[in-house]
């Protein structure tokens, strides 16, 4: 039988280990790390991820039986207290930035967007955390409750996660789209709260496009009425000016209703060119951010941290940002039919399963499944 390393072992080779070392030098803390190394608390925070792992000591428990299969990782059995110091102690801002390195290296094999234009397409949201306000203190969100906010940029090419930052909680979400940095010409997608007359002339007189909601209490003027096709939906095409600090800002607004559902919506854009109904399109991908919220709290240690200091619980946050990255390079580079809450599922339970990663996703033939069941019947009548 040919030789196989663990599937924990292949998924950790997914990040090159020289690129690993250059950027923990970089973000290296002066001090050299003994026995415990970056290397070391990744693949422990990652593996916590991966298998579902629902606290610090269950992690290191579970991790620590089977530290027999990974000694060539250079992995070592760990102590919780020096687990729970280096989460605590050592900057998240390197995990911060393995993530983005492999965002890139993900954005270049992903499969581009559903629409016809060429333009990038990316969504703008954010995602509440609750905490317990007695166990995170500095995280004060409401009188007695904390919490922390994921900002979140989504490539619509394959619906990867472009830029993260997490804050607290109150801090309002227009305030983030100051430290975003776009590629010309791309399209930008996002909900009222981000509304900003300023914002949105700086995109435009940067080479943004953007697609966002009309607010009900819009004040605005119609210059112009374009033709629609209403069996499409699209009720009404007007290029408008809305004023903002003295000064006119010429969009379109483009008015809806949903077939299905038999919603009205009115959308807001500076792109003059795209048909109406893509504009009405566009607004629906944004559902596919939340979608990714939905995913990741359901399947990644989002709602149970193993630290309860700030910096710990930035770093559990983007080692899951990593590990949603991991599954994502598995499913372009192999073409798996799975969906990547399927792929987590599968990972969790065979982790340490010595075969080749891609046969945990292809479906068992009939035969062999056949042969499963007649060995399970066997194991019960013994």
């Amino acid at each position: 039988m040919a030789h196989a390393n663990t599937i924990f072992h292949q998924v950790l080779s997914l990040i090159p280990r020289t690129e690993f070392e250059a950027l923990a030098k970089k973000y290296s803390t002066g001090r050299a790390f003994r026995s415990f190394s970056r290397w070391n608390q990744f693949a422990c925070l990652l593996f916590i991820h991966l298998a579902g792992r629902q606290s610090m000591r269950d992690g290191i428990r579970s991790l620590g039986a089977n530290i027999r299969q990974m000694y060539h990782l250079g992995l070592r059995s760990v102590a919780r207290s020096t687990f729970a110091d280096a989460n605590s102690k050592r900057p998240a801002e390197f995990f911060q930035a393995i993530f983005g390195k492999l965002y890139q290296r993900c954005s270049s094999v992903a499969p581009g967007h559903k629409f016809r234009f060429k333009a990038k397409l990316y969504s703008f949201d954010s995602s509440v955390i609750k905490l317990c306000l007695s166990a995170f203190p500095w995280a004060s969100y409401r009188a007695k409750r904390g919490g922390l906010k994921i900002h979140t940029v989504l490539d619509h090419d394959g619906y990867l996660p472009a830029f993260v930052r997490v804050t607290n909680a109150r801090l309002h979400d227009s305030k983030m789209v100051k430290m975003l940095r776009l590629p010309k010409g791309s399209i930008a997608v996002f909900d009222k709260a981000y509304i900003n007359y300023s914002w949105f002339r700086t995109l435009s007189a940067s080479g943004l496009f953007f697609v966002t909601r009309l607010k009900t209490n819009a004040v605005y003027k119609v210059l112009k009425r374009n033709p629609v096709r209403k069996s499409t939906g699209v009720t009404s095409d007007h290029v408008i000016v809305v004023f903002s600090q003295d000064k006119e800002l010429h969009l379109r607004r483009v008015g809806y209703r949903d077939p299905e559902t038999g919603k009205f919506y009115e959308f807001l854009t500076n792109h003059l060119n795209l048909s109406a109904k893509t504009i009405a399109d566009i607004y629906k991908e944004r559902w596919q951010i939340e979608t990714f919220f939905r995913l990741i709290k359901q399947n990644l240690r989002l709602k149970s941290f193993v630290g309860t200091s700030e910096n710990a619980v930035l770093s559990q946050i983007y080692v899951a940002m990593i590990a949603y990255l991991m599954l994502a390079w598995l499913k372009f580079k192999s073409s798996v039919a799975f969906s990547l809450q399927e792929m987590f599922q599968l990972l969790q339970v065979n982790l340490f399963d010595r075969r080749e990663m891609e046969d945990i996703f292809k479906p068992p033939d009939a035969f062999h499944d056949n042969i499963n069941n007649d060995y399970r019947l066997l194991s019960y009548v013994a």
